[in-house]
C-alpha cells in the first residue's frame, strides 16, 4: 500500500475513533445538508458512512490545488473515498480549472453533467492523442476551451447548440511531415440538442470499434455522418478532408487532424480570432505528465 493510503486511511481512522463521538453523518458539500445521527447514516446502508465531513477534503484538496493524480489515489483506497470523489471531489476540481466553463454548462433547468463529473474532469485534464498515428494520451500543461471554436464545429443547422472545443494538441509523428492535432469538447445539454437529433434523424450508426475515452459510452462519428462544416478544419489549421471528430452519447467530442504548416500569411488571419479572449473560454492546468493518473 502506498504512503498516501496509509496516511489516508489514518485519517478516517481518527476521525472515526475522535470527535467526541459527535455522530454526524456524511455531509453534502456545498448544499448545507447533513444527515443528524450515525445510527440513520447506518440503517441506511450508505457507503460513505463514517466520513464526518466532506468539507475537509475538499479544503484539503484545495491546498494541493485539487491535484489529478492524488485525487485518483485518494479515490482508490476505499469506496467510500471514491463516492466522495465523484459526487464532491472531481466537481470542485472542474469549479477550479474551469470555472466559466462549468458555468455554461450546467446554466439553465435540468442541466447537469452528462456522464459525470470524472468523465469531464479528464477532459479538461487529458488528452486522447491519436490511436490511428500510434500518438499516446497524455495529460496536459494547460489547455484552451472555447465555445467560438466549437462553433466551428457545428453544422449551419445545428448553431444554436452550446459546444466548447480545445485547441489543438499537437504531436510530431517520426517520418511525417505534418504533425498530428489531438482536441477535444463537450456539449452542454446534449440530449435535447440538435446535433443530437440531427443523428438520430440521419439514423447514423455508432462506431463499433471506437469508444468514448472519457466516459466509455459508444460514439457517433461526424465524419460518417456528414456533419462536419469546412469551418472546423479551418479553425484548427488542418488539411481539407484530413480530420477525425466523434461525438458520444453523453456529448463528450474528441477526434484528431493533421495540421497544416502555417505560413506568416496565415498567422495573421488567425489574429482576426481574438474574440476567443472573451467568449467564455476556459484555460485547465493538468499538473501531471502521468497519463496514468487520469479519472
Amino acid at each position: 500500500m502506498s504512503e498516501g493510503a496509509r496516511n489516508t486511511r489514518r485519517f478516517l481512522g481518527a476521525s472515526s475513533s475522535g470527535a467526541g463521538g459527535s455522530g454526524i453523518g456524511s455531509a453534502s458539500y456545498r448544499d448545507g445538508g447533513g444527515v443528524p445521527g450515525a445510527a440513520r447514516a447506518t440503517s441506511s446502508g450508505d457507503v460513505n458512512t463514517g466520513i464526518l465531513d466532506e468539507n475537509v477534503l475538499a479544503l484539503v484538496f484545495r491546498c494541493i490545488n485539487f491535484d489529478p493524480k492524488a485525487l485518483c489515489t485518494v479515490a482508490c483506497v476505499s469506496r467510500r473515498l471514491r463516492a466522495v470523489a465523484e459526487r464532491v471531489l472531481w466537481r470542485e476540481l472542474c469549479i477550479s480549472r474551469a470555472p466559466r466553463m462549468v458555468a455554461s454548462l450546467t446554466a439553465g433547468p435540468g442541466t447537469r453533467i452528462v456522464g459525470g463529473w470524472p468523465a469531464l474532469a479528464k477532459l479538461l485534464l487529458f488528452c486522447c492523442g491519436a490511436a490511428a498515428a500510434a500518438v499516446p494520451g497524455h495529460f496536459t500543461g494547460v489547455s484552451r476551451f472555447s465555445k467560438t471554436s466549437g462553433r466551428s464545429f457545428l453544422s449551419r443547422r445545428c448553431r444554436g447548440d452550446l459546444l466548447y472545443v480545445s485547441d489543438p494538441c499537437e504531436h510530431a509523428v517520426p517520418g511525417a511531415v505534418d504533425d498530428v492535432g489531438a482536441y477535444r469538447g463537450v456539449f452542454r445539454g446534449f440530449t435535447r440538442s440538435r446535433t443530437r437529433a440531427c443523428l438520430v434523424g440521419r439514423q447514423a450508426a455508432l462506431e463499433t470499434r471506437v469508444r468514448c475515452p472519457y466516459c466509455g459510452s459508444r460514439v457517433w462519428s461526424m465524419v460518417a455522418a456528414g456533419l462536419v462544416p469546412r469551418s472546423a478544419c479551418r479553425r484548427l489549421g488542418a488539411h481539407e478532408g484530413r480530420l477525425e471528430y466523434y461525438v458520444c452519447v453523453s456529448g463528450h467530442l474528441h477526434g484528431n487532424c493533421w495540421l497544416a504548416r502555417l505560413t506568416s500569411s496565415d498567422g495573421d488571419d488567425h489574429d482576426g480570432d481574438s474574440e476567443d479572449d472573451d467568449d467564455g473560454g476556459a484555460s485547465t492546468e493538468g499538473g501531471s505528465d502521468d497519463a496514468r493518473g487520469a479519472p
